[in-house]
């Protein structure tokens, strides 16, 4: 455990309360039970902000996460926090982790395109993934190893965005499962460690992200 805790500030998905029709931004208490294991604290973005940027610089942080939850499109004042958290922390060259969905719209925000898939072999099936780029297994001590899954969106290799280099494929369906930027600390895993607190692979991945050991 780390002498002095960082702090993260992490997006938000939307909840539609019906009961009484209104939104909430709400995150999974999986994540902060997470991110405490790592010694970190988590600061909660909302999707509401006037000005994301001016938050985020008042707060103090050391690193930023996308979370997972929502589609992209679903509910627009998240894609939007999401993309100017985004120009925030590539001016600034502060290290982002996006998870799944955060995956999903980090590629997108590099021009790359997410596709739908047309099976269910990602729906909460836990699979093998090959860590393909030797640097990044050097780190992570593996070439292969199993994570979970909960996702139906997927990105194919042709679909990637520009200068995100594939790390991680699955074995089943080769779709890409982790990438990093080749110039920014910016790192995508389409699983969910916040999801496998036991695994000493998640432990190694928040390492390499948070001491941007990539770049």
């Amino acid at each position: 455990m780390r002498n002095k805790k960082k702090r993260f500030g992490i997006s938000l998905r939307v909840e539609l309360i019906e009961k009484y029709n209104e939104k909430r931004d709400t995150l999974s208490q999986e994540w902060t039970n997470f991110l405490q294991k790592h010694a970190i604290i988590p600061i909660l973005i909302p999707n509401t902000l006037d000005d994301v940027k001016s938050y985020i610089s008042d707060l103090g942080i050391d690193g930023l996460i996308l979370s997972g939850g929502d589609n992209i499109g679903e509910f627009p004042e998240r894609d939007k926090t999401e993309k100017q958290i985004l120009d925030y922390a590539i001016d600034k060259r502060f290290p982002v982790l996006g998870v799944c969905r955060g995956m999903q719209i980090i590629n997108e925000y590099f021009g790359g395109k997410m596709l739908t898939n047309d099976n269910d072999n990602h729906v909460g099936k836990p699979h093998q993934i090959h860590i393909m780029d030797q640097k990044f297994s050097k780190l992570l001590g593996h070439n292969n190893i199993q994570v979970n899954s909960f996702h139906n969106n997927i990105i194919a290799k042709k679909s990637i965005g520009e200068k995100l280099q594939i790390f991680a494929l699955s074995s089943h369906d080769n779709t890409i499962e982790g990438y990093y930027h080749s110039d920014l600390p910016i790192i995508g895993v389409m699983w969910h460690p916040e999801r496998d607190m036991i695994s000493k692979h998640q432990t190694k991945l928040m390492e390499i992200f948070e001491n941007k050991s990539l770049w």
